[in-house]
């Protein structure tokens, strides 16, 4: 499936460039005018799309030497997707203006290889669409179900059965489904991705600022290398509030309701049951 998926995306791509004779389309104009902000803002919706290979760590348990093939494995998954975005990016600059681009919207790489595809363009990016969404939500709930699971049986984040059978882990691909499915029904895409976005950021800065200052002896870690990656964390995510708060101030209200919700159900959870200082399971 996922060969299906990047092999499609690089045709489209690929035909995008064949079209536009391989340049760039720098005659069209745009009501928009990107400031230095805006393009910081951006980043995060980057950092976003690299996301996934956070889905090979978390699978690390089912890989083959892990100690260095997740390492491996994350260099390769980052390479292709550059790879990827930076063709499909080439492609839809090469054929349609900025107006273009953003009036297309979602539908921008079929418009780019419309020349070459025609109308037929549209169904092959939904198909094209339809894989990839298929494949990122498996590998991302089976994932993450697997994280939630590894968490409560280290009695870090609290678990309900509901009267369902199987393990936790089974329990946790549920919850993990019904939160997507929600989100899905009350929000768009976009939305979706900016609070992604947020969350992940300082979901990261958390991380970070944890392993700094409790692990970095035990496991070696550089600490300007760890400062480097929490201010830059910190740049995106404070561009990217700003550009929100100004255009969607619903989506940073939301974000931080959530913010506020795990953290006082962690607080309660955590102080009713401390948590066992033994970090074995982890390793």
């Amino acid at each position: 499936m996922s060969a299906l998926k990047i092999g499609g995306i690089v045709i489209f791509a690929i035909s995008g460039l064949w079209v536009s004779n391989f340049s760039v389309n720098t005659t069209g104009t745009s009501d928009f005018e990107p400031t230095i902000i805006s393009h910081i803002a951006a980043v995060a919706l980057t950092i976003l799309a690299f996301k996934g290979f956070t889905t090979i760590t978390n699978s690390g348990s089912e890989i083959v030497n892990p100690h260095r093939n997740i390492g491996r494995a994350i260099i390769i998954s980052i390479l292709i997707c550059a790879f990827i975005y930076g063709l499909v990016a080439w492609a839809v600059a090469g054929s349609l203006s900025i107006n273009e681009i953003i009036q297309a919207k979602d539908y921008a790489l079929a418009e780019a290889a419309r020349p070459a595809f025609g109308n037929w363009g549209v169904w092959f990016t939904v198909i094209i669409a339809i894989i990839a969404t298929v494949s990122g939500v498996i590998a991302s709930i089976f994932a993450v179900s697997r994280m939630l699971a590894m968490l409560s049986d280290m009695q870090l984040i609290p678990h309900k059965h509901f009267g369902m059978p199987g393990n936790i882990q089974k329990h946790t691909l549920v919850y993990t489904l019904v939160i997507a499915i929600t989100l899905t029904v009350f929000f768009d895409l976009s939305r979706i991705a900016s609070m992604g976005a947020i969350l992940y950021l300082v979901m990261d800065i958390m991380f970070h600022w944890g392993v700094l200052r409790y692990l970095r002896k035990e496991i070696r870690a550089n600490a300007y290398v760890i400062g480097t990656a929490i201010m830059l964390d910190a740049i995106v995510l404070g561009g990217f509030l700003w550009v929100k708060i100004n255009s969607d101030l619903l989506v940073v209200i939301i974000s931080l309701i959530m913010f506020l919700l795990i953290f006082i159900g962690e607080k309660y959870f955590l102080t009713a049951h401390p948590p066992k200082h033994d970090h074995s399971s982890m390793h």
